[in-house]
């Protein structure tokens, strides 16, 4: 009963609102009176820690809702912001008077001002452009202050434009010297025609994108109003719109097509924050995380500019039929833009299963098993779960000898709860995994009962920024039993929250509007069994070996608006019986990394990275443009270097694995693909060599634990 409080407290709250809401409440029947009423409701009673909605909170969604409809502030002027400031202080009395007069005069400006952009665009894409002009374009958008006059105003735009313009015009010529190379008769096109040429394909390019624009409904705006509201109560909690919310339900069920990523909107594009294992990004490895999606195109058509387009409206550009290809252009972590293309796919749920490969070091044998997500089928959990999967892998490399064990949650961004208690009770006896708090305090300590084990051997887990969730749930609690030792990043992504889903139309007793979307709220808080929270500190590795992306801000702490840390009352709980120096083992490994030149050049790399993150300034001068791009790539060719390391460790399938791939060929190419990126894989590496240390240090109790069948 205890584990379903907070989910009852507010199925009840809906019930009693349901007695409440009738969208008769309203003169004119406005729907988005009724929503803003209906979602601050639950908001202010359900959610697990509701903001009060006063001058803050009014200030807050007054510089939110403006930036996410001009985050580069290119349309609004000055004078619209001195417009808009009378509302600054009220919003909050707005929406408990569902008011929407703040929203009502930001949207019409919008729409006047785009108006006005278009034709202001039209009368620079007229002119050619002058690249041997010595001039730059600032994109600190947080400092830029909005402009005073059209003139000002055109100006901006005219840098912009220009920017946008000089990588078409580049390509370009370096094409005419191609096409020359290959027939020596073509006739190259003058530059001042290759310039024309370029301005005639970035004015295609906006024609497309304010396409976009005017097919926006108020809707669709008043939509990202509500949010600008939602997400200030935390960056999980949102707001769905109908058809938002069938494409997260198409998401949550694990099979969409589209290209395998998840974005997050930035002022120049979209950025991928992760990449869905078993997905075509994740197979054609030309993208990664923190690469910015600048265009998107589809077959035979001019790419769409989709920066400053709503996120929503981006993906629907990106997703498609399988089989179809996306030609995406991609501003690369390290600077560089390139065209890459993708052909859209179903993510293949079986490379989001667990999977092992033995690991042989010369006389010796390890297993390593990598979980991408804590899977279940939540309607026949004993069907298949990520628990009794990977209990299935340590059988397995049990059978062939091995001595320690890696487990790899790089990535994984969580999933099942009930999965990750049942997987920590694969390596320790039994006891407290997890605490979980409510809104009111309640606590609820989740256990694991079973009294055996499935490998009480060696073990390191593997985690990064990207390590979330349920995730962080088991390493932390494996950390705190100090049953394993943790290697990664300084910590993982910081995700210690729960959430839940809840469509609107439940909670309207008499409803004439038809499908009102659904709120995602966050409910609950996980603690780990010494009492801290997982969320926004995450679970700080006790081995840190560098990565890429070490100087960027990442994760929970990289999100607006982050719930904070804090602590309750341990469980009760003891650690594992093992006689292990984790001091000595965690010297002898930082020794190790501190002279490993593959760790000394991922360093070289992350700083590099961050410096390009921060250049804020890019030349509108060809030549200076061609020089910066040559240094930049010239850099990260340097940085290819990272890909041709060689760990010597040998990797190889479990013999169950082998015997499928005379009838899985497919199966097999995976395997002997996914080996390789492990060969080159120094956090591996490390992994192994804390797996011999560990190995060597005596064990207390009796070695022969009784297995879980």
């Amino acid at each position: 009963m205890k584990r379903n409080l907070a989910l009852g407290f507010l199925a009840v709250l809906i019930a009693v609102a349901s007695c409440s809401f009738t969208n008769k409440s309203f003169e004119n029947n406005d729907k988005d009176k009724l929503l803003l009423d209906i979602i601050t409701y639950i908001l202010e009673k359900g959610h697990y820690s509701p903001k009060a909605i006063n001058d803050d909170l009014s200030v807050a969604v007054y510089e939110d809702f403006i930036d996410v409809l001009d985050p580069t502030k290119r349309y609004f002027l000055a004078e619209d912001i001195r417009d808009f400031e009378q509302y600054k202080f009220q919003i909050d009395d707005q929406i408990k008077n569902t008011d929407i007069s703040f929203f009502n005069l930001v949207n019409e400006r919008y729409m006047k001002r785009i108006g006005e952009v278009k034709v202001l665009i039209s009368e620079i894409l007229d002119e050619p452009f002058d690249y041997t002009v010595e001039e730059a374009i600032d994109s600190d958008y947080d400092k830029r202050p909005f402009t005073n006059s059209r003139a000002e105003l055109k100006e901006r735009w005219r840098k912009q434009l220009k920017f946008w313009t000089l990588n078409t015009y580049d390509s370009k010529l370096k094409d005419e010297i191609q096409k020359k190379k290959d027939d020596p008769n073509y006739v190259t096109l003058t530059e001042r025609e290759v310039e024309k040429e370029a301005r005639d394909v970035t004015r295609q390019t906006l024609e497309e994108f304010f396409d976009f624009v005017d097919n926006m409904e108020r809707k669709d705006r008043f939509a990202q109003y509500i949010n600008s509201i939602v997400d200030k109560f935390d960056p999980h909690t949102s707001y769905f719109a109908p058809e938002d919310k069938d494409y997260f339900d198409r998401q949550i069920s694990g099979r969409f097509e589209g290209i395998g990523a998840r974005l997050q909107p930035e002022p120049e594009g979209a950025k991928i924050v992760e990449i869905i294992s078993g997905g075509p990004v994740w197979r054609g490895q030309l993208l990664e995380v923190g690469d910015e999606i600048i265009k998107v195109g589809q077959e035979n058509e001019t790419p769409v500019n989709i920066v400053g387009m709503p996120l929503d409206d981006a993906v629907k550009l990106i997703k498609g039929p399988k089989g179809t290809k996306v030609y995406l252009t991609v501003r690369k972590v390290d600077g560089t833009i390139e065209e890459v293309t993708v052909v859209r796919d179903i993510v293949e749920l079986e490379e989001q299963y667990a999977k092992s490969a033995k690991i042989i070091d010369e006389d010796k044998k390890f297993g390593l098993i990598q979980l991408p997500g804590f899977y279940a089928d939540f309607k026949n959990y004993n069907d298949r779960n990520a628990a009794t999967d990977v209990a299935k892998e340590i059988e397995r490399l049990k059978e062939e000898g091995m001595e320690g064990l890696i487990l790899d949650l790089r990535d994984n961004g969580g999933g099942s709860l009930r999965t990750a208690i049942d997987m920590a009770g694969l390596f320790i006896k039994d006891g407290p995994v997890v605490q979980v708090r409510a809104s009111d305090n309640d606590k609820m300590v989740y256990e694991d009962k079973d009294e055996r084990v499935q490998w009480d051997g060696p073990l390191v887990i593997l985690v990064n920024e990207f390590s979330a969730s349920a995730s962080e749930i088991l390493a932390a609690a494996m950390q705190d039993y100090k049953r394993a030792i943790i290697i990664g990043s300084n910590q993982t992504f910081g995700k210690g929250t729960v959430q839940t889903m809840y469509p609107l139309e439940n909670v309207v007793h008499v409803n004439e509007y038809g499908d009102l979307g659904a709120i995602k709220v966050t409910i609950q808080k996980f603690y780990r069994v010494n009492g801290e929270s997982n969320q926004l500190e995450g679970v700080k590795s006790d081995i840190v070996i560098p990565d890429r992306y070490r100087y960027i801000v990442l994760g929970e702490k990289g999100q607006s608006n982050a719930m904070s840390w804090d602590k309750i009352n341990p469980a009760n709980y003891r650690v594992w019986d093992g006689s292990i120096d984790f001091e000595k083992i965690i010297e002898n490994s930082n020794k190790r990394i501190a002279r490993n030149p593959q760790v000394k050049l991922i360093e070289e790399n992350a700083k590099w990275l961050k410096d390009q993150q921060d250049e804020m300034t890019v030349p509108l001068n060809y030549d200076l443009y061609k020089a910066r791009d040559k240094a930049n790539r010239e850099k990260s060719d340097y940085f290819k270097k990272l890909s041709e390391y060689d760990s010597k460790l040998t990797f190889e399938s479990v013999r169950y694995e082998q015997g499928l791939f005379a009838k899985d060929t497919l199966l097999k190419e995976k395997r002997e693909r996914w080996h390789q990126s492990l060969v080159k894989d120094v956090y591996i590496e490390e992994a192994v060599n804390v797996l011999k240390d560990l190995r060597e240090d005596r064990m207390k109790g009796d070695k022969l634990a009784h297995i879980k069948g």
